[in-house]
């Protein structure tokens, strides 16, 4: 059994010098211990704070999406992922499943379009950037022969892609908008036109902000779960079908 990176530490905006965290230290009030981090990450919202399973080690939401981790005192702070050796699972992935869930049915698919494949019956929404590699791997690996599936794509261009957000705005203009994104994920074709139409980049832009998206691809399932990346074909099968990702240590 291969085991993932249990623990990584890092700076948090230059602030802390961190260290392992004391299994020994005071219970802490978690008001107080909020409106610490609160002053050492200014501009961060610490959205919650709570005992971890670990003793003496409090999970620390920031943003209503990133965990850390942080001693009684918050005077030390941990980012990775937190193992449960007993039930190979990270408890850490199996927490961020569990914030970024959405209400799958109040996504805003008017901001998207639509490809339906076979009857259509399972769900997916994909927030992909034209110039990510990712995102083309996706389409023509992950992708390529799931069938029975409706899969809304939502324009998510990246500012480190400096000319994604034009090529969204062409394809947003596209007469055939899904024809348009398969021509250029298949054959690097973008579609004849200005770009000029009125299109939902900007809000999308601001939805993926809100659902804590920060990278391409990020797929929605129709439970409201949220995957990152270029998951491999088979993963995403069993996600469309059961609905939510396996959080065991592989």
């Amino acid at each position: 059994m291969k085991l993932p990176r249990i623990v990584r530490i890092l700076a948090i905006s230059g602030l802390l010098t961190l260290v392992a965290c004391s299994a020994e230290a005071e219970t802490p009030n978690a008001k107080q211990l909020h409106d610490k981090l609160q002053q050492l990450l200014p501009g961060r919202d610490i959205t919650s704070v709570s005992p971890s399973p670990m003793k003496g080690v409090y999970e620390v939401v920031v943003g209503g999406h990133q965990i850390i981790y942080t001693d009684a005192k918050g005077d030390y702070v941990l980012l990775g992922e937190m193992i449960d050796m007993k039930n190979k699972v990270s408890l850490t992935q199996a927490r961020a499943a569990e914030l970024s869930r959405t209400d799958f049915a109040k996504l805003p698919f008017d901001q998207s379009f639509k490809e339906v494949r076979g009857d259509g019956s399972r769900k997916l929404a994909v927030f992909s950037d034209p110039d990510c590699p990712f995102c083309k791997r996706l389409e023509n690996d992950s992708l390529a022969g799931v069938t029975n599936v409706t899969i809304y794509t939502f324009l998510f261009p990246l500012n480190i892609h400096q000319d994604a957000e034009r090529k969204s705005r062409l394809l947003w203009c596209a007469t055939d908008r899904d024809a348009a994104w398969r021509d250029w994920m298949d054959h690097g074709k973008l579609p004849e036109n200005k770009g000029d139409c009125e299109n939902p980049i900007q809000r999308n832009l601001a939805l993926g902000d809100k659902l804590g998206i920060t990278g391409t691809p990020a797929l929605v399932f129709a439970n409201g779960r949220m995957v990152s990346g270029a998951i491999p074909k088979e993963q995403l099968e069993q996600l469309l079908s059961h609905g939510g990702p396996d959080q065991s240590m592989q």
